[in-house]
């Protein structure tokens, strides 16, 4: 049941991430000040429901692989830090400020500038969990093997 919560929990985060920064990108491309303010706007609210889906994916991750010191195991473990630090300290206040900024028409330098770090930002938190979710597959077929080969 635990690998259940967290590959569900990881999927909903990872395709979450790649709709927020998909909808920056074509409102920024193609859209109007009042869609990008939309997009900012329908990020942060998302974020009630991104944050506890990576708290879990994170969490029930922890306790799942506490043991385990086989390499995707081990990389995932050390990709961890990055993805939650990327996403606290860049993420989660570029999309306040962004907000904020494009809620009263403020699209500045000062805004494009954020913007593009938290473009940057968001493609590797992607790339990161993406990465996760293959390691996390690969060993889901190790334990298959295992299971096969003892019974």
């Amino acid at each position: 049941m635990k690998t259940k919560i967290h590959a569900t929990a990881g999927i909903i985060g990872f395709l979450i991430i790649g709709i927020f920064w998909t909808s920056t990108v074509l409102s920024e491309l193609f859209g109007s000040y009042e869609d990008i303010a939309s997009v900012k706007t329908a990020i942060l609210q998302g974020m009630f429901i991104l944050i506890p889906a990576l708290m879990i994916a994170g969490g029930s991750g922890m306790v799942m692989g506490q043991r385990r010191t086989d390499i995707p195991a081990v990389s995932k473990k050390k990709r961890m830090p990055f993805i939650v630090a990327n996403g606290l300290l860049v993420l989660v206040p570029a999309a306040i400020y962004l907000q904020s900024k494009a809620s009263v028409g403020d699209f500045d330098g000062i805004f494009y500038t954020i913007q593009g770090v938290e473009l940057v930002a968001g493609a590797a938190n992607f790339i990161l969990m993406g990465l996760n979710i293959r390691d996390g597959l690969a060993m889901t077929r190790m334990c298959r093997k295992r299971k096969k080969h003892v019974q």
